[in-house]
């Protein structure tokens, strides 16, 4: 059989027609095709440039090729990149040391990507509950909040309230009490002696960024310790430097029993994703029963180690306070002027466009002819969250192309 040469320069048109043929069609991309990045520009095939205000919906923190992460990588692609959990490795004992100082818990569990992560998580509280707490097998339970999402497999979907992203993958499985977000009395009705775990997301970013009241994280701690189940945060996209804290529950000091990052731990180079627990949480899994033929490779630890002590300079934590105070006064100018509301902390926000003006699918088109890259959630939301390198001239740029396409 002869095989069609590969063309390497081909147009974004001819390009978005093979994918249409040849990929499955579960994304709507906007129609620009990345060819090269830095920082927080990104170029398509044509040489056009694109500020990136979405930056991988967090897997980019630290913008495109961050050169100490880019330094990382390469110096670990010349050592070994693989060895699965058959073997140790070298790099794995400092990644799990790094990331236990950095959010305060004990032990790592590492895997490849969020929904891994959150499924992980899942097993660790059913175990712990049948293990400890003495919940009678096959009965336990994790409440879990309406507006939610944790990821794509069917168990996750299982417990999504989003009909896009469950109807027509069941049947789902059992052990899932949905109440409402930002409601402690609905999450204290929820718990009974078979409750696991409460797993939220400190700030639901695929809702639009919704961020609930001061002291609901603070209540979820107390009620779960008061109640004797597990508190699961999931900062996969919120974590890292996101809010302008390295976690969102540092907002409220909140120390939860499990912790469950990825995206941005990759460092935009990897997919790395991990568990951070208590220990005695932890200790209930043991050898065989759980695992991941790449989740803790070396070259994911190298580039998560080097994540990790980004953050502990605190540099990028304080550059999205100080940069979200200039996108928070920015949507503020823009309230009445098109856009009807927003929640924003640290470097991220969802906006609430005017409906009449378009739809966020139609205003993420409008920038993308300015050069301004963004995502839409649903109706009229838009999410803005763009690397946390940006500078005050490059937001006030975006801020500016987003009024005009408004107006």
């Amino acid at each position: 059989m002869t095989l069609t040469p590969v063309r390497t320069e081909r147009s974004s048109a001819e390009l978005i027609s093979a994918e249409d043929t040849t990929l499955a069609h579960n994304y709507h991309p906007l129609p620009v095709v990345v060819a090269r990045a830095e920082g927080v520009w990104v170029e398509d095939v044509e040489g056009r440039r694109y500020l990136d205000m979405l930056a991988g919906y967090s897997a980019l923190n630290f913008g495109h090729r961050h050169p100490e992460l880019i330094a990382a990588a390469h110096r670990q692609l010349d050592e070994v990149t693989l060895t699965s959990r058959a073997f140790h490795n070298d790099r794995l004992a400092g990644f799990a040391e790094g990331l236990t100082q950095l959010t305060g818990l004990d032990t790592v569990l590492p895997m490849n990507t969020g929904a891994e992560a959150v499924e992980s998580a899942i097993k660790i509280a059913r175990k712990w509950a049948y293990e400890v707490k003495g919940v009678a097998p096959d009965r336990a339970t994790i409440v879990v909040a309406d507006g939610n999402f944790h990821g794509r497999t069917t168990t996750i979907v299982g417990f999504s309230s989003d009909p896009v992203a469950r109807t027509g993958f069941g049947p789902f499985a059992p052990g899932f009490r949905v109440v409402p977000y930002n409601d402690l009395d609905a999450i204290e009705a929820a718990v009974d002696e078979t409750t696991a775990a409460v797993l939220i997301e400190p700030i639901q970013g695929e809702a639009g960024v919704i961020i609930p009241d001061d002291g609901y994280l603070t209540g979820v701690r107390e009620l779960t310790g008061r109640t004797g189940c597990l508190f699961i945060a999931d900062e996969i996209q919120s974590g890292l430097g996101r809010t302008g804290t390295t976690l969102a529950v540092d907002h409220e000091s909140v120390l939860p029993d499990m912790l469950l990052l990825g995206k941005a731990l990759g460092g935009g180079i990897v997919p790395v994703s991990a568990v951070v627990a208590r220990r005695e949480v932890m200790a209930v899994l043991r050898p065989g029963e759980h695992g991941s033929t790449f989740g803790g490779n070396p070259l994911s630890a190298a580039v998560g180690s080097a994540v990790v002590d980004l953050l502990a300079t605190g540099e990028y934590q304080r550059r999205a306070t100080a940069l979200g105070d200039v996108l928070s006064e920015g949507l503020t100018a823009l309230t009445g002027k098109g856009v009807v509301g927003f929640r924003s902390r640290g470097l991220w926000a969802g906006v609430d466009v005017d409906p009449r003006i378009g739809t966020g699918r139609e205003i993420s088109e409008r920038l993308m002819r300015e050069g301004v890259l963004v995502k839409d959630t649903h109706g009229s939301t838009i999410r803005i969250a763009p690397p946390l390198t940006i500078t005050p001239e490059e937001l006030h740029s975006a801020l500016a192309s987003l009024e005009k396409v408004l107006g």
